[in-house]
């Protein structure tokens, strides 16, 4: 918090994290490092949710301090099966406790945090292996494609779609632990090659410090930046289609990777390693956004860019509605004059919040925009620097300030990019604060086209506040020429599974009929699965399950759900379908 409580402060949870306890699974990123609301933000969620102090002086959740302990048989592997994997890796890095297969079993999403929490133990590996050279994934893979053993593959860990979850027992590659090494960087051609499970921080201090450490002329950055990125690995970026919050410069994951290998059941793959070709449909394209299905990704080559932070240009910005902060934004992704590298835009009920968390609410700008007549509570603010050359960053903001100013919006300081900056990674931290007390946040996000943005904003947010005293944010943070996404932040006291399923499945509902892609970035996983083909389209979907039968034709990848793949009909959702309000 930026300021020490004046009156109550909650029982906020500071003490140690186990760290074979489950809340050591549950919590995000660094064990140390603990995040609450301000105050003032606590006094706004305490008024929304109809709370007292007194709710606060004690947790009314599990800590999940306590050590992992449950029983679960396997459900595939045999002892056969254990001794060739311990030939492989050895006996080390071959592991059947109980928290070695529970912390590889869920990821982020809310559904995977209340479990935890309530000790629902499902679905987990029968084991964990710890790969550290690719030869070993390769080898395992084809074992298990001989013996149709369920295969999975953990990354940072931070999916919010189920996308990592062990459906079917088998064997999951943890590879946090040993495989992470850069392989090879070609300063030439501005591009790097690594294992999979290089974290995202890195990955970017290998670049940046690409001339100190004498692998390069100068420092340079991967540019993909994603709110997970201190706690993501490269390859959840590249199978799930990712996309960093710089990415209306340096582009999503798939702008930025060039090249992939991938061990598959019917043997290995490697994509090509030119910039562009005409040889046909894209391989590359086919097999991103995979989730796992078609085979395991082993290694993945990397545009890299010139890192220049010193050149950024901050500009910030208040409209006094949604409309105009929308045209304004379209005029300035089509205005032909260069793209920023963040480019943010939050609704009014977004804003409002934004300015009590990075502390806007304590300088003088709330007197200076009345004084405007600008309202908080209808206005909306946008924010975002420049990355690349100097001359090309100021150009941008410039035009962005010409924009800005023509549809009335009125100036801020840098203050305000400073301080989303600053919270931009640390943000989900006062989620596992905000839960011990039984107040949830998650997150659903889609793509639009700027002609439809209006309709799925309306239609998603009007089931999302089907819901009572449900506070409902919304931002699009990666924008094009052609559209952009929207993304919805929903926090509510909710405690129940049952509540929390039903409610994200009529926001899924809700994104679908409203015509928007059902993901921008995030993957579809397990979760989302079920509304895909019928978003799609059913003759466009069966091509995904002609290219899972080519190169997994026994089903053993990520099997259970994932992309919907593997699901019966019957448990599909069709647009047709009609769409309820929030009733339990």
């Amino acid at each position: 918090m930026s300021k020490p409580y004046k009156g109550f402060e909650p029982k906020w949870y500071y003490g140690k994290v186990p760290p074979k306890s489950y809340r050591s699974i549950f919590k995000w990123g660094d064990p140390d490092f603990v995040k609450v609301p301000k105050e003032s933000l606590y006094k706004m969620l305490k008024s929304r949710f109809g709370m007292t102090d007194k709710d606060f002086d004690h947790y009314s959740e599990s800590l999940g301090l306590d050590t992992v302990d449950f029983q679960a048989a396997p459900k595939v592997l045999t002892a056969e099966d254990m001794a060739f994997l311990e030939s492989i890796y050895g006996k080390d890095y071959v592991r059947t406790d109980p928290y070695s297969r529970l912390s590889v079993a869920y990821g982020k999403t809310m559904y995977d945090l209340l479990r935890l929490r309530q000790k629902k133990i499902e679905n987990v590996p029968d084991a964990v292996v710890y790969p550290d050279a690719r030869e070993q994934i390769e080898k395992t893979v084809a074992y298990c494609a001989k013996r149709k053993i369920p295969l999975y593959v953990y990354g940072g860990g931070s999916s919010v779609t189920r996308g990592v979850e062990c459906m079917k027992g088998g064997l999951s590659l943890d590879m946090r632990l040993r495989y992470n090494k850069v392989l090879s960087f070609n300063e030439t051609d501005q591009t790097i090659t690594v294992q999979t499970g290089l974290s995202g921080p890195d990955l970017e201090k290998w670049l940046n410090d690409c001339q100190k450490d004498g692998h390069g002329k100068r420092a340079y950055t991967c540019g993909h930046f994603p709110q997970s990125f201190e706690h993501s690995s490269v390859g959840g970026w590249v199978v799930t289609r990712g996309a960093g919050q710089n990415s209306t410069y340096y582009g999503k994951i798939e702008d930025i990777v060039l090249s992939q290998r991938y061990a598959t059941p019917i043997g290995n793959i490697v994509t090509s390693h030119y910039p562009r070709e005409a040889t046909g449909p894209s391989l590359n394209q086919i097999m991103m956004g995979s989730e796992g299905t078609f085979g395991v990704l082993t290694e993945a080559t990397l545009r890299v860019f010139r890192f220049m932070p010193k050149d950024r240009q901050r500009f910030s910005y208040m409209f006094k509605d949604w409309a105009s902060a929308q045209d304004a934004a379209r005029e300035m992704m089509q205005s032909e004059a260069g793209f920023s590298s963040v480019f943010r835009l939050s609704d009014p009920e977004e804003t409002s919040i934004m300015l009590t968390l990075y502390g806007v609410d304590e300088t003088p700008l709330p007197r200076l925009m009345r004084m405007r007549g600008i309202e908080v509570g209808k206005c909306c603010l946008f924010l975002g620097f420049t990355d690349g050359e100097k001359g090309y960053g100021r150009n941008v903001a410039k035009n962005i300030r010409r924009i800005a100013h023509a549809h009335q919006a009125m100036s801020l300081t840098g203050l305000v990019v400073k301080g989303w900056e600053k919270g931009r990674f640390s943000d989900p931290y006062m989620r596992d604060s905000m839960q011990d007390f039984g107040i949830m946040t998650d997150t659903l996000e889609c793509s639009v086209n700027w002609s439809n943005m209006p309709q799925v904003y309306k239609d998603v947010r009007a089931f999302c506040k089907s819901r009572p005293n449900t506070i409902l944010t919304t931002h699009m943070s990666h924008a094009y020429p052609q559209g952009a996404n929207l993304y919805f932040i929903f926090i509510a006291k909710m405690t129940s599974l049952e509540e929390y399923k039903k409610y994200q499945d009529g926001i899924l509902n809700a994104i679908q009929k409203s015509g928007a892609a059902m993901s921008h970035h995030h993957g579809i996983g397990k979760s989302f699965a079920p509304w895909l083909e019928g978003s799609m389209g059913h003759l466009e979907y069966s091509t995904f399950l002609a290219l899972k039968k080519h190169f997994d034709p026994d089903g053993i990848m990520n099997p259970g759900g994932t992309l919907g793949l593997d699901l019966k009909p019957e448990q599909k959702i069709d647009k047709n379908e009609p769409l309820k309000d929030f009733k339990l």
